[in-house]
């Protein structure tokens, strides 16, 4: 299948596939069927127990949790995924979802190859290059002394509403945290890839995700995500922290499930929210 579209599919992880397939891939496989083979083939198919089978059955899509907890196995490829659906004889699925696949795939590589190399600077070598100079807008012209933030919020547009709320709830207050918002903090003209992690490795102690259904969607928020947590597996030096903010339709994302959050949908827990926040933000 690889040879058709020139994709390999083994090298790419079922993390590549956005939630718009996964959603129409339990279009096609959460319905029980009759004359063809349902989630529950191919739960089985990717080695789910009994057991595990009746308790997805609880869940109101059942084949977009199979797939959350599959996709955390080594063996979650796409590659692997589209084996299953034959072995399951639903090609008619591969046929239909065939282009929102390869469609997936090639922006995941795309990410990839746009992902700074990362490499130690070797002042020998010559000048730091100026790309990671003069990036923010109090930085030093001369680079000499970085300008540097309590953390990086992540965040897409349509959620840009709470991140002024943040701003106004953290900086103008007894917390006094400096925050880096991309799209007050950073200057025109720089390549967004290469500064954002920039300023997620060096010039932040932490970084904040807002999540939301549109943060799922938002190639620059998942390539921030995945960077940060690339700094920091286990959350050993608890660098990441994630905020909801609102109610969600879509399920949370799976990469962040092991991680404490900080909700502010609740109304009970809203006195304590931007205390617990600070105070996270605030540890050395």
């Amino acid at each position: 299948m690889a040879s058709e579209s020139s994709i390999d599919y083994e090298a790419i992880p079922i993390t590549a596939l956005n939630c718009s397939f996964r959603k129409k891939l339990g279009l096609y496989l959460n319905p029980t069927n009759t004359v063809a083979a349902d989630w529950r083939t191919v739960a089985e198919l990717m080695d789910f127990t009994y057991l595990e089978i009746k308790n997805f059955e609880k869940r109101e899509y059942p084949f977009e949790k199979v797939l959350t907890e599959w996709e955390t196995r080594p063996e979650a490829t796409v590659a692997n995924l589209l084996s299953i659906l034959e072995k399951a004889e639903r090609k008619d699925v591969i046929s239909d979802l065939k282009e929102m696949i390869d469609d997936d795939c090639r922006k995941y590589l795309e990410r990839q190859q746009r992902k700074p190399v990362q490499v130690p600077v070797v002042d020998s070598c010559g000048p730091r290059t100026q790309e990671r100079e003069g990036i923010t807008l109090y930085d030093d012209p001369q680079g000499l002394t970085p300008e540097t933030f309590d953390a990086f919020i992540c965040y897409c547009q349509n959620d840009f509403q709470f991140v002024h709320e943040m701003i106004k709830q953290l900086e103008q207050t007894k917390y006094n945290l400096k925050l880096c918002v991309f799209d007050r903090d950073v200057l025109p003209g720089t390549c967004v890839w290469t500064i954002a992690s920039e300023l997620i490795e060096k010039r932040c102690k932490r970084m904040v995700v807002v999540i939301s259904d549109d943060y799922l969607d938002s190639d620059a928020c998942d390539f921030q995500t995945k960077f940060a947590l690339s700094l920091c597996p286990g959350a050993r030096s608890k660098r990441l922290i994630p905020v909801v903010y609102k109610s969600m339709k879509e399920p949370f994302p799976s990469i962040l499930r092991f991680l404490t959050i900080c909700d502010y949908t609740r109304p009970c827990t809203q006195v304590w929210f931007w205390t617990r926040l600070a105070k996270a933000l605030s540890l050395p």
